[in-house]
């Protein structure tokens, strides 16, 4: 079973994404900010990550170019998952090292089939 890490400051957002992947078959890591995302993500080596970008102390742009840098996680795909939906911050993401980019509210739909192509499912 393919885990998921989950980094997002909002518990809504945490609930709801939680549910769709543990729904779809898959098992979830939690993170509620960029540091301790980066952290999880280096102890759990997650399949992907989804994270957000407007978060508290690291946000999910300095977050992910942390990830993409790091010779130890630098495999894993990250697709930003973000209120954020200027082409400016999808071009940012992709060069902090984003796999790719989905705005919210993300439907249920399109965020597992994302996930299916980035993992090669």
């Amino acid at each position: 079973m393919a885990r998921i890490l989950i980094v997002d400051d909002s518990p809504t957002e945490m609930y709801r994404l939680t549910e769709w992947l543990e729904k779809s078959g898959y098992g979830v890591l939690k993170a509620d900010n960029g540091a301790d995302g980066v952290a999880l993500a280096r102890q759990e080596k997650p399949d992907a990550v989804l994270m957000d970008i407007v978060m508290p102390g690291m946000n999910g742009f300095q977050a992910t170019r942390q990830l993409s840098k790091d010779p130890e996680t630098s495999t894993i795909p990250v697709i930003v998952v973000t209120t954020k939906d200027q082409e400016t911050d999808r071009i940012w993401a992709q060069r902090q090292g984003a796999r790719d980019f989905l705005t919210k509210p993300v439907e249920e739909e399109a965020l597992i089939a994302k996930l299916k192509e980035v993992l090669g499912a």
